[in-house]
């Protein structure tokens, strides 16, 4: 097992995102990032979605324009109770060091303070979660951690 702190960095290296600031949310069953400019679309008979992923809070650094097949569309209810329905895509993610594969449902996170939320169904691949930490798995370099920030 492996302990991940209440917040960690994270990276969807198959997107081209490096590092994106993620909350760690065993009260959440799937995984969530921030996507703009959602679109579906059929290829070959199968429903794919087009998305954009900008993994900085106030900035377009570093948008990845992705293209995924959608193997799910869930109603999600928030922790305020807001009911919506949002595209599942799968997609490996690197948490602590470690490749596992996750749903993640797309949605708008501008009025969140992390872009990405780690739900149950991927921290039950092998993750213990310290509620007092953060950070577990190190921390990117203080240019990257800086455009999160908004700086440049």
């Amino acid at each position: 097992m492996d302990t991940v702190g209440w917040r960690e960095w994270v990276a969807l290296p198959e997107w081209g995102i490096e590092a994106v600031k993620a909350k760690i949310d065993t009260g959440a069953r799937t995984s969530a990032i921030h996507a703009d400019d959602i679109e579906l679309f059929e290829r070959e008979g199968v429903s794919w979605v087009r998305f954009l992923v900008r993994p900085w809070q106030r900035s377009d650094a570093d948008a990845a324009l992705v293209e995924a097949p959608r193997i799910d569309h869930r109603t999600v209810t928030s922790s305020s109770g807001t009911r919506t329905d949002r595209p599942v895509v799968l997609a490996p993610i690197v948490l602590c060091g470690r490749a596992i594969n996750a749903e993640i449902t797309l949605t708008s996170r501008d009025e969140m303070g992390f872009r990405m939320l780690i739900g149950r169904e991927a921290l039950i691949q092998g993750f213990t979660v310290d509620s007092t930490a953060s950070y577990l798995g190190g921390r990117p370099k203080k240019d990257v951690r800086q455009k999160n920030r908004g700086h440049t």
